[in-house]
């Protein structure tokens, strides 16, 4: 089969604390999503994409994961 086993997709949920300044902003940026595509979404469907657009985006985070092999997962 070429199709590999697929990845665990069980959903993690987390807890964060934000200081009030930036859930403010993350509610501008979720404004800012409305205002480009045209459709509103929460601030907490946008936080999982963002930050996996942070990881994806950060050369030196890529560079410490092909360098050591897979780290662990959280």
């Amino acid at each position: 089969m070429k199709l590999g086993k697929l990845p665990d997709r069980t959903p993690v949920k987390m807890s964060v604390v934000l200081t009030p300044s930036l859930a403010q902003r993350l509610r501008e940026y979720a404004d800012f999503y409305a205002e480009t595509y045209g459709n509103k979404e929460e601030v907490v469907e946008l936080i999982p994409f963002m930050l996996e657009a942070l990881l994806d985006s950060d050369p030196s985070f890529k560079r410490s994961r092909n360098g050591r092999g897979a780290r662990a997962k959280w």
